[in-house]
């Protein structure tokens, strides 16, 4: 049994967590104790608040889901500001967090008793057309909505903090930390371009930080190497070359004809909004998680698989004591065998298909462990009041309807939702990119060259943003886009060409193999004609 205290892992086979200075943050005026270094979702998380919200219209409990800051469910206000993603602001001594939904808070809202009749009185839309004759009347309605619905207050205090503009010019820019950014940013420094690399967080790494287990592939891929080190690895490559520069804390917002707007954050009261004008761009900003529908999906307790890694396996704390996945594709076998080396139960495995999803070699191991896998199967709602108790689980018949009779409950305290990445492909749209759907790589991606350019001259993808795949082939992807945009702008010469030749036969002997066919199937559907020409 792995030792737990104050919900925080004391203990780990594999992560040595080493936690920051202890402070106090403050939830709704009560003291909540916390580590520097921990998100403030992960601190209270971690001293057992599950509520962290409630829904817009009828008061549902809501808690924290993917804790990457891709979603709103973890919103609150921290220090007076409204509507922060708690899972992306780190804990100071002294903050001051409220939950900013609920009367005469999230977790005890007596709002709620109101839902039965609220669409009688106020159906939708109805704020739209009632109150509007008086301003006066208006004007208080509106600040009781607010209230009502959760929006939050705007802060009342002006902004003290210091803000500058910085320029910057670069041969390369790439926006995203993770594998295919990392990759991306090495491949093009080592041929002596000039290279900014920008990440939203305040480290390197991506993904590659939660993922314990060991990478599979050929040596050069580095298999048998955990994540967690790969992650530690590139990041020592990336500082050993002089002309590339990092900037962590610093999220781009928009793309326009070769310029990127972007804010870097300093300290708590220094900001910087940078203009940086490049040569070539890569964005690698990775993937978010999707949900699945079932009754009582938004109960606290539902999360996003990778959201219970990053809770686990980064800041080292106890998600529950027995969970349900849903999803048995490699991410879904994976994370239970995390769960498992620390010290939580999984009661079962979840998977619609007729077959498991992931590789045989980690169904075999969580089955080893004593987990059932059922296949065929599907969730059809989460059983509790403000956070789950449990489960139901049912079989499925050729339509992939539930069959009556079959239903089962599943006793568990959270559950993983394992089903699949989405493309985080919003600065690419912006960027004006044509874009395509394609459901082999995960959803909508942009179209592109075999050297990951897009149909925007000199804006190159790498890594999940591209379409999803393992992280072996995002820093495949980055290497390719980092070195043809070294090639492009005149570095590296005949050497790099030949590099990059290598570069591209080797991701297609990677994805010749069966779990490559799907991939293979999608990238034809998003391969543009026209190519640079080296």
């Amino acid at each position: 049994m792995v030792r737990t205290e104050f919900g925080r892992l004391q203990e780990h086979p594999i992560v040595d967590f080493k936690r920051g200075k202890e402070v106090t943050i403050y939830l709704n005026g009560k003291p909540v104790k916390a580590y520097e270094g921990e998100t403030v979702a992960a601190a209270l998380y971690a001293a057992g608040v599950r509520v962290f919200s409630r829904s817009f219209r009828w008061h549902r409990p809501r808690g924290f889901f993917c804790a990457i800051g891709k979603c709103s469910a973890c919103m609150m206000e921290v220090d007076g500001i409204p509507n922060v993603r708690t899972c992306k602001v780190y804990v100071r001594d002294g903050m001051q967090v409220r939950t900013q939904s609920g009367m005469p808070d999230a977790e005890k809202d007596v709002f709620s008793i109101l839902d039965d009749v609220i669409d009688k009185v106020f159906p939708h839309g109805s704020h739209y057309t009632k109150f509007t004759t008086s301003k006066k009347a208006r004007e208080f309605m509106v600040k009781r909505m607010r209230k009502f619905t959760g929006f939050g207050n705007p802060p009342k205090a002006v902004f003290q903090g210091r803000a500058e503009l910085e320029e910057i010019e670069t041969d390369v820019l790439v926006i995203g930390g993770g594998p295919g950014g990392m990759s991306a940013a090495i491949n093009a420094g080592k041929y002596g371009a000039k290279v900014l690399l920008v990440d939203e967080n305040p480290f390197l790494g991506g993904q590659l930080v939660k993922q314990t287990h060991r990478f599979f592939g050929s040596a050069k891929e580095r298999a048998g190497t955990r994540g967690i080190k790969i992650a530690g690895i590139l990041e020592e490559e990336l500082n050993s070359i002089e002309n590339v520069e990092v900037r962590r804390e610093t999220r781009v917002f928009g793309i326009y004809n070769g310029e990127a707007g972007a804010y870097q954050r300093l300290n708590d009261d220094e900001g910087k909004l940078l203009r940086i004008k490049a040569k070539k761009i890569v964005v690698a900003t990775g993937a978010y998680e999707r949900t699945l529908i079932f009754e009582n999906n938004d109960l606290p307790g539902v999360y996003g698989a990778g959201g219970v890694q990053t809770l686990m396996n980064v800041y080292g704390i106890k998600p529950g004591n027995m969970g349900l996945i849903v999803g048995s594709g490699n991410v879904g076998l994976i994370l239970t065998y995390q769960l498992m080396q620390a010290g939580v139960n999984v009661a079962a495995i979840v998977e619609a298909m007729p077959r498991i999803g992931g590789y045989f070699v980690h169904a075999a191991k969580v089955r080893r462990l004593g987990v059932p896998i059922y296949v065929r199967h599907t969730i059809l709602k989460a059983i509790g009041r403000k956070s789950v108790e449990g489960a139901v689980i049912a079989q499925l018949d050729d339509r992939w309807q539930p069959i009556p009779g079959t239903e089962k409950e599943i006793k568990c305290d959270f559950i993983c939702v394992a089903v699949g990445l989405s493309p985080t492909h919003e600065l690419l749209y912006q960027a004006g990119c044509e874009m395509k759907f394609v459901p082999e790589l995960g959803g909508i991606v942009p179209l592109r060259t075999r050297f990951n350019e897009t149909s925007v001259k000199g804006l190159y993808v790498a890594g999940d943003v591209a379409g999803i795949e393992e992280a072996t082939a995002a820093i495949m992807e980055g290497r390719i886009a980092g070195i043809h945009a070294a090639v492009t702008l005149g570095y590296g010469g005949e050497e790099a060409k030949k590099e990059l030749d290598e570069a591209v036969k080797e991701i297609e002997e990677f994805r010749a193999g069966p779990f490559g066919e799907r991939i293979v199937c999608g990238l034809e559907k998003c391969t543009l004609e026209s190519e640079v020409m080296l």
